[in-house]
């Protein structure tokens, strides 16, 4: 526990200007971000007499080792800055509202060449129109299925689309009208373009304009005595009629409105917003937090709100329970023609208080969940740095694993669990080649040599030039090796190697699940039911994983690669770029002398060699298409991956 007066700043040295501030602990870590309208006001509070600070702010100040802080022009900048970098960071002592589930989303790729629709729960890109989330992926898929029908346009993955385009041949949803399948012609990509925008248009609420239309093409069909056409209208507007009714009207006045939900405890707090459009709820989102400092309702709805729209448009009408710390601030940030209130009566003030009482639902349901998965996490912490003679739990756990078949292909895998949580963004593989690759023992040295020599070379002082932390900035409490003795001794020597002392290592050996110690003759084991076995196996099991997927695609592309070798001139860079472009070998053998030439570093004369002998060797009997047949599997030649077998 560290003295908040060995790195307290002199009180002149701060300045009274508007701006953000930063602790960090003894590792360079970012702890606390915080903003403030008068820096020196601000920062002098948390200097003084640890009695009379808050518990979680007492807590954040032992723990931290230094601070700093960053002037700004203006209180909205500084509202703006912090949003980034807590987002950035990932402080552990900051209320982060994270989503208390994935939600689905619809996405339209308006930035593409050709538009395509998909439903996702991953970030967006700039450029990309997004309707939801939607509380269930089932209702969207629904949605996209009727939707297709009457707005055919591209639903399909850049892989179908290029093989379709090489193939002259549309996929299953183009033979069935649920594709205008742009990618053999039957469509131009700017008609194309044409009708995403009227799927988007569509989506976005304006949805009058269309039924009309079509049902005056249908009734125009229908005295022409085109009854086929006739009942393919009748079809395509119930199919539209179907996905309006999916969102019932909820405000009369057809209103574009967000609004806020909030409930709150003394450790955690969640969030729920209702996107209306035009009157219908079009979309519902949650988010939890836990809280660790002492923020109040009006400090939760202004995170909440710079969260939902420091990156994002804000509608007409935002609506909440209270108003936020800094309103004027935040009235800035989100647009001065937006009406951020309170609703005091009618049937705005009826739907916030349904959001709210789903944000008390929320928070009940997540606390009985969360603290059967704290209380877990806490003790295994615990019972693993007792089991393994630790000073403290290890707050911070890395494990290893190395994955091969019969020696080729050797790559390992880097998992981190902070606080008994995967940290995914920290993840790290390693391709091992050379004499590093004879033998598990040999590659176990070698990646964690390479791992380590990063924690003995810190970043300074953790940033790089961009402003951003540089990659294993902050050093494990545990290692964690998947093997036994072997593998624990390999990991010992690296680390002896080094000089290093001040993190622990031991191994899970698969057989019995035992721990094993450096040096020692007998291994730790650990009851069967123990929470700390649990954390260990998940650790273990998520290496293999991660281990096991880069070697997969790996080997795929190995084997890709090897049916190229031996053609004179192609080189190792250029046989990468030939795949990159044409993804399968039998796709550069189909390919057209000329199209090869359109590959980097391709000649007239090398694109004949290659199309001569990938040619030579189909007539021979070495198709290397068939590969997978030889090892008793079905493999996915462009990922690696195993199907079946």
């Amino acid at each position: 526990m560290a003295d908040p007066a060995t790195y307290r700043p002199a009180t002149g040295t701060i300045p009274t200007r508007p701006g953000v501030y930063r602790f960090r602990d003894e590792h360079g870590r970012v702890i606390y971000v915080g903003k403030a309208k008068n820096l020196r006001q601000r920062l002098v509070n948390y200097f003084q007499d640890l009695s009379v600070l808050h518990e979680r702010t007492r807590r954040m100040v032992t723990t931290a080792a230094s601070v700093e802080w960053t002037v700004v022009g203006t209180e909205v900048e500084a509202l703006t800055l912090e949003y980034t970098w807590i987002k950035e960071f990932d402080p552990r002592f900051n209320v982060k509202f994270r989503d208390d589930k994935s939600y689905p989303y619809l996405v339209l790729t308006m930035g593409e060449k050709v538009p395509r629709v998909h439903i996702t729960r991953r970030p967006r890109a700039k450029g990309d129109r997004t309707f939801g989330p939607y509380p269930q992926v089932g209702a969207i898929r629904e949605t996209l299925d009727l939707m297709l029908r009457v707005f055919p346009i591209r639903s399909c993955t850049a892989g179908v689309y290029r093989r379709a385009e090489r193939s002259g041949r549309p996929c299953l949803l183009g033979f069935i009208g649920k594709c205008s399948a742009p990618c053999v012609g039957d469509i131009t990509e700017d008609e194309h373009r044409r009708l995403a925008e009227q799927f988007a248009d569509f989506m976005a609420g304006n949805t009058s304009k269309y039924t009309r239309r079509i049902e005056q093409r249908m009734k125009a069909a229908a005295a022409a005595m085109d009854y086929e056409t006739a009942a393919s209208l009748r079809d395509d507007l119930q199919a539209l009629e179907k996905v309006m009714e999916k969102n019932s009207v909820v405000l009369s006045d057809a209103t574009d409105a967000d609004l806020i939900g909030l409930a709150q405890d003394e450790l955690e707090a969640s969030v729920q917003v209702f996107h209306v459009r035009g009157g219908r709820i079009r979309g519902q989102r949650g988010w939890t937090a836990e809280i660790l400092d002492d923020s109040g309702a009006p400090d939760l709805v202004e995170r909440a709100l710079t969260t939902l729209y420091s990156e994002g448009e804000a509608p007409k009408e935002v609506l909440v329970p209270v108003l936020p710390t800094n309103l004027a601030q935040v009235r800035e940030l989100m647009g001065r023609t937006v009406d951020l209130r309170v609703p005091q009566r009618g049937e705005k003030k009826d739907l916030l208080r349904t959001v709210s009482d789903n944000a008390t639902e929320a928070l009940r349901l997540h606390r009985l969940k969360r603290t059967g998965d704290l209380t877990a996490r806490t003790k295994a912490l615990e019972d693993l740095g007792e089991a393994l003679d630790l000073a403290e739990p290890p707050l911070r756990i890395e494990c290893f694993d190395i994955s091969h078949s019969h020696g080729t292909n050797v790559v390992g895998s880097q998992v981190v669990f902070e606080d008994g949580l995967p940290k995914k963004s920290e993840y790290r593989r390693y391709s091992v080649t050379g004499a590093a690759a004879r033998d598990d023992t040999a590659s176990m040295h070698d990646v964690l040599t390479r791992r380590l020599k990063h924690h003995l070379d810190p970043p300074p002082p953790v940033e790089d030039e961009d402003g951003r932390p540089r990659r294993f900035a902050y050093p494990p409490s545990l290692i964690l090796v998947d093997g036994g003795p072997p593998q624990v001794a390999a990991a010992q020597r690296a680390m002896d190697e080094l000089g290093i002392t001040d993190i622990a290592l031991a191994g899970i050996a698969k057989r019995l699940e035992e721990i094993w110690l450096p040096g020692e003759e007998y291994p730790v084991i650990l009851p069967r039911t123990s929470e700390a076995l649990f954390l260990v196996q998940r650790l273990r099991d998520e290496a293999h994983r991660f281990a096991i997927t880069y070697h997969r695609s790996k080997r795929g592309r190995a084997m890709q690669a090897s049916a190229l070798d031996g053609i004179p001139g192609l080189g190792p860079a250029r046989r990468r770029a030939l795949l990159d472009r044409f993804v399968t070998v039998s796709a550069i053998r189909e390919a057209s002398e000329e199209e090869l030439t359109e590959v980097d570093g391709i000649g007239p004369a090398l694109a004949g060699q290659i199309t001569a002998a990938l040619t030579s060797a189909q007539e021979n009997g070495a198709d290397p298409d068939t590969a997978e047949d030889a090892l008793g599997v079905t493999v996915d030649m462009a990922t690696g991956e195993i199907l079946e077998g």
